[in-house]
């Protein structure tokens, strides 16, 4: 009956298409966990990172600096007693440029060369240089045009600018409202400035050594995009094996009333 029956031939034809559709359509959650215990075995001691990628001061590079002492004399020249709101766009008007050799200029101080030099490191040169003209002096140093991008499935993509010290790959992520149900959390692409242009390298979000990584803090400029995975619908922790089951079952029961 079955096999003379052209339309209930299409029928289970069609019912069984279906089902291997849907499995091929889910996705594994191991593949959108975050950190997972790979890389990393031994969770009960500290994660450690040397953090050996950090930020070189360029040319065109915006510094706020404040100077601070427990002189009044000092402090007032230096308007360091005057109350400011040291908000982003306040630090931006007041910050200073270092201009195409390396230079900053600052107050009546001569030109500091701070190009390749880390904030830290500037700090103290720009110390150092007050140090010479003032006692019992502290300078504030603070890269103020500190932006990363984030592209891809990610829930706001845009550029972003950040007021803290460093910022990691994870916090960057919550900015951009982190990854999309569907956003490829394995293979995700890190465009970073390097010396003579610039260097790709991929991250596997999924994987606990990240949090080891030099790529797990992000520099400024950074550029961050995150694919999107090829199947979508829905996602399981583990093969589902009653649901293909119960497609056998069904297509089985299907194909006995119709015999």
């Amino acid at each position: 009956m079955f096999q003379n029956d052209p339309s209930m031939k299409l029928f289970l034809q069609i019912f069984l298409f279906a089902g291997a559709l849907s499995l091929s359509s889910c996705v594994n959650l191991k593949k959108t966990e975050l950190l997972q215990q790979k890389t990393i075995t031994d969770l009960q001691q500290e994660i450690k990172n040397d953090r050996s990628s950090v930020y070189k001061i360029n040319s065109g590079d915006h510094l706020f600096i404040k100077v601070t002492s427990s002189d009044p004399q000092t402090s007032k020249f230096f308007q360091s007693d005057f109350p400011d709101l040291m908000n982003p766009t306040y630090m931006f008007l007041n910050s200073h440029k270092v201009n195409r050799d390396g230079y900053v200029n600052y107050s009546f101080v001569d030109s500091i060369y701070v190009k390749g030099l880390t904030v830290e490191q500037a700090r103290d040169e720009i110390q150092e240089a007050l140090g010479e003209y003032f006692k019992d002096v502290n300078a504030f140093v603070k890269l103020v045009n500190f932006q990363i991008t984030i592209l891809g499935d990610v829930g706001s993509p845009g550029t972003y600018t950040i007021d803290s010290e460093e910022i990691n790959i994870l916090q960057a992520l919550g900015h951009a409202g982190g990854i999309n149900e569907y956003g490829n959390a394995q293979n995700m692409m890190l465009v970073r400035k390097s010396p003579n242009g610039s260097v790709i390298e991929y991250i596997d979000l999924t994987d606990n050594g990240l949090l080891q990584s030099e790529y797990f803090y992000l520099l400024p400029d950074d550029v961050l995009y995150v694919s999107t995975r090829g199947s979508k619908p829905f996602a399981f922790s583990k093969f589902p094996y009653s649901m293909v089951f119960s497609l056998i079952a069904s297509g089985l029961a299907i194909y006995g009333l119709v015999k």
